[in-house]
């Protein structure tokens, strides 16, 4: 067995690899890896990061996002989320995104990954899983974004908010919206559920 067929024994299908994982298995690591894309055992996602395609029927399956993400931050601890999840909120959205944002402690700003385009965005804190009042605040908070008719959105998610518990809303508001999200909920509650001069969601 030569030194190349050495290296590809430890690559299975389906993973997704960083070039600084797989130094210790070569001694001519870059050069087994031009080899192995160029042969299309691998696919180049990034600068040092490779998939190995899973076969199926069909053809090749494509990398899982999740997998991309985690093998490129070197973390589990990130939330990947898109804006077309707005759209099973009911709120009138509509529109569909090629863009996956990725809540993140280590890196910000645009970069493609396999083709796809992941918005890496710096944030103090984020749930571990999405949840509907989590996409409620997000959809708020990141309004401007939206090719939508925003007045018919925030109405519609007006509506929606007040559909939510109480104790649910306050906790995904408080933890993270931003403070115009914030304004804006204590706007909603105030004119539904507070007397004036009241907050319901803290501010700072």
């Amino acid at each position: 067995m030569n030194a190349l067929e050495e290296f590809k024994k430890y690559l299975k299908p389906g993973q997704v690899y960083r070039r600084a994982d797989l130094e210790h298995r070569s001694t001519a690591v870059d050069r087994h890896l031009k080899q192995l894309v160029d042969d299309g055992t691998l696919q180049k996602m990034s600068q040092g990061v490779y998939y190995y395609p899973a076969k199926a029927s069909f053809g090749e399956i494509p990398p899982e996002d999740e997998k991309l993400v985690q093998t490129f931050l070197k973390s589990d601890d990130f939330l990947l989320t898109s804006p077309n999840l707005y759209n099973s909120l009911g709120v009138g959205t509509t529109q569909l995104y090629n863009k996956r944002v990725v809540y993140n402690h280590k890196r910000h700003g645009q970069l493609a990954l396999g083709g796809k385009v992941f918005d890496f965005r710096l944030k103090h804190k984020f749930p571990k899983e999405l949840s509907e009042e989590f996409l409620l605040v997000d959809l708020l908070n990141n309004l401007n974004e939206l090719a939508e008719n925003r007045e018919n959105v925030l109405q519609s998610a007006k509506e929606k908010v007040l559909t939510v518990p109480g104790p649910q809303m306050k906790r995904a508001v408080n933890a993270y919206a931003g403070e115009r999200t914030k304004s804006l909920f204590n706007q909603w509650m105030h004119e539904t559920r507070l007397p004036a001069g009241q907050e319901y969601f803290a501010h700072g």
